[in-house]
């Protein structure tokens, strides 16, 4: 195997960090709630967001060798579940391509001609376009592909982002009329709604994937100390961005002009609109498209080199254990490619497009929660399984301080899982029973391949 280089530092660790997490498209969709939506964010944050960065930045300072997820959960639990913990974090990501990547091909449309978003062969071109661009750039190494996060989310996410924010902020100190109102009253909801427990759910995972740059802890530049200053830097970066650019765009677009399966750009463009400055709009679908990319791209290779080291230790047949010169898991990046191409051209024949967006989305989220389940519970074993492992980072107030972090992570994902099972009420998703089965099945038998994976497992897959 080539041996890793360290190219990695704590400014591009972070932006692989915000690539991953933030993203303009979903601020339009929690403006929905207004003033309230700063609720949803605060509560994600304490119970779900803040868990999983303190989490993952131990866990990632105590074992930093490849393999991220995969490594904690095999130390604490046994082999595996490792495996299942690293295939649940790759399979939840080929369920949620063809979503990100539709919205790229709709995003560009909207730059040039909207109507060309409902042109299945536009579609099909622009995101197979998409999906091997990001994995030839992901096979040319970890500082190419660290790049293009970066720079997906420096002109993708922080540039219209602030440009966002500031609109917003200058409307309301302007002292033009805001379409929210900021009270007490206003900011907690009504919590016995079943769509607002819905967007709760999508709230809290729309803060997912901390850990997942914890796969490249072994080319960071020491990571023992970088590491932990990138977490704390992107979590206040993806925090300051989300909840200011959802207000900023809650103040100026009327509440019942957003919906849930309404387009980011669609939102947007009503916002600039409202500023006079329409011409702006395919300037900011490119843009906005470039992060998507930029944040696409992240995630095709964070999982796949996870993946990597759970083939490397046996789990997959020797093909599926090459790098190329760059130290990227080509076989599977290839293999990965090939799986989301047949998966995006099926979902694009699909009538109801919205509610097969969600449909993926959930299930998504439903197999990243397991992992999540998993990972906080190695969290607690290895505190008592390997108290001398150095980390650098620690959780403070020793086994205590764990326990109440790692619960608190926990009892939100627990919860999520259960709300996730009741779809919103602005969607038509089919009977309930469709729902939950389509759901609870594709739970099912997304987490029972790795299991029959082994059971095929032959002697001849350990040889390096």
């Amino acid at each position: 195997m080539v041996k890793s280089k360290r190219t990695i530092n704590i400014f591009t660790l972070s932006t692989i960090n915000v690539a991953a997490i933030c993203s303009i498209k979903n601020w339009p969709l929690t403006a929905e709630y207004g003033f309230s939506s700063l609720f949803f964010f605060m509560i994600a944050a304490l119970l779900f967001f803040i868990p999983v960065s303190l989490v993952s930045a131990e866990l990632a300072t105590g074992w930093p060798e490849r393999g991220g997820i995969f490594v904690w959960v095999k130390e604490a639990l046994g082999h595996k579940f490792g495996f299942l913990a690293v295939w649940l974090l790759w399979i939840e990501n080929v369920v949620w391509y063809p979503t990100i990547l539709s919205f790229i091909a709709a995003t560009i449309a909207y730059s040039f001609m909207p109507s060309l978003a409902a042109n299945k062969l536009y579609m099909v071109f622009v995101i197979l376009a998409a999906f091997w661009g990001a994995t030839i750039v992901n096979l040319r190494g970890m500082k190419t592909s660290g790049l293009i996060s970066s720079v997906g989310v420096i002109f993708g996410t922080v540039i219209p982002g602030v440009v966002v924010i500031g609109m917003g902020l200058g409307w309301w100190l302007s002292g033009n009329p805001i379409e929210i109102t900021m009270s007490w009253n206003s900011l907690v909801p009504d919590l016995s709604s079943g769509s607002q427990l819905s967007l709760m759910a999508g709230v809290l995972l729309g803060f997912a994937g901390m850990e997942m740059s914890a796969v490249h802890a072994r080319d960071v530049v020491n990571p023992q100390k970088n590491y932990p200053k990138a977490i704390l830097l992107s979590a206040i970066v993806i925090l300051l961005l989300s909840i200011l650019g959802t207000l900023a765009i809650a103040f100026v677009i009327p509440q019942s002009k957003i919906s849930l399966v309404a387009g980011g750009m669609e939102a947007i463009s009503y916002f600039l609109n409202a500023y006079g400055l329409g011409w702006s709009v395919p300037v900011f679908a490119i843009l906005i498209a470039l992060g998507a990319f930029g944040g696409m791209s992240t995630w095709t290779a964070g999982p796949s080199k996870g993946l990597l080291a759970a083939a490397q230790s046996g789990e997959f047949p020797p093909i599926l254990h090459r790098v190329n010169k760059n130290d990227m898991p080509v076989a599977l990046l290839v293999m990965q490619g090939i799986i989301v191409s047949m998966l995006s051209l099926v979902f694009l024949l699909m009538p109801d497009v919205s509610s097969s967006f969600w449909m993926l989305l959930v299930l998504s989220s439903q197999l990243y929660i397991v992992m999540y389940l998993l990972m906080f519970i190695a969290a607690i074993v290895l505190r008592y399984k390997k108290p001398d492992v150095k980390r650098s980072y620690k959780i403070p107030g020793g086994n205590v301080g764990m326990w109440i972090v790692a619960g608190i992570g926990l009892t939100a994902s627990l919860a999520a899982m259960v709300v996730g099972f009741f779809p919103p009420a602005q969607l038509e998703t089919g009977s309930l029973l469709f729902y939950e089965l389509f759901l609870l099945g594709g739970i099912i038998v997304m987490s029972a391949m790795p299991f029959v994976i082994l059971l095929f497992k032959k002697p001849s897959w350990d040889k390096p």
